[in-house]
């Protein structure tokens, strides 16, 4: 029997008399690819940031691997094995390409508040980050200012910092939005690469990308999940196709 890598049990958000999060329970199994869709203001992001710590649960646990991370930091959560992207590309601007995948690659090897240590004499951070670069397709762009990017380089290399310390479960939040149907096509690539051996879990309104890459989607609306199952059968759902995927399909063509 496949292990759970993250359960939600009865999980509720609600911001003042307003519940976004209604009752969620989902569990992930290790090493699938989990897609969550839904409309607009369906509770998608919350539901991300209630996973990884960012906002406090009103109600119910999440358990990471077994172990109850209910209450945890953010911080906390990603030195367990979890780490997440955002909407919004958030990376270090200032620093190289290669600079910022290497700070994601410390802490994983121990070196913590070290600040005696010279970060360029760190042979085994500076070959892990070279080999983070080669296999996210940006080591010929390693000494460049991550700033000059392209938007796609960008969230590739935001990608690349998500899994640099290791983490086995990772949570991509639209990691193709904005993109051109090349840079999708590549984006796809790339997540199918890294997430090998790894539990994906990611919200994306491409319903191309969706049906792509999914082992199982989870459809979330107005914070509850109508259905969860393999992607041949969220298609034909009906319920689902009345609530959202009818008109999201509609929307692409």
């Amino acid at each position: 029997m496949t292990a759970i890598a993250l359960s939600l049990q009865d999980l509720h958000k609600s911001f003042g008399a307003t519940p976004i999060i209604r009752g969620v329970s989902l569990d992930i199994r290790q090493g699938e690819r989990h897609a969550i869709i839904g409309p607009n203001g369906a509770g998608k992001s919350t539901l991300f940031h209630l996973i990884s710590g960012r906002f406090p649960l009103t109600a119910g646990r999440i358990a990471l691997k077994g172990e109850d991370i209910t209450g945890r930091k953010p911080f906390e959560i990603n030195r367990r094995g979890l780490s997440r992207s955002f909407q919004v590309t958030n990376i270090f601007p200032r620093l190289t390409v290669f600079e910022n995948v290497r700070c994601g690659v410390l802490w994983s090897l121990g070196y913590r508040y070290s600040f005696w240590h010279n970060v360029r004499k760190l042979k085994d951070a500076n070959e892990q980050a070279q080999a983070v670069l080669e296999r996210i397709g940006l080591g010929n762009r390693r000494d460049i200012l991550a700033g000059v990017l392209t938007y796609a380089e960008q969230r590739a290399l935001e990608i690349g910092i998500t899994i640099a310390g290791g983490a086995d479960v990772i949570m991509l939040d639209e990691p193709t939005a904005g993109m051109s149907r090349s840079e999708t096509d590549h984006a796809v690539a790339l997540i199918k690469r890294i997430s090998e051996g790894r539990t994906l879990i990611m919200v994306e309104h491409d319903m191309g990308v969706v049906f792509d890459l999914a082992d199982r989607i989870s459809v979330l609306v107005y914070g509850q999940i109508i259905a969860s199952d393999a992607p041949a059968a969220i298609r034909s759902n009906k319920a689902v196709r009345e609530a959202y995927l009818g008109q999201a399909l509609e929307a692409e063509h």
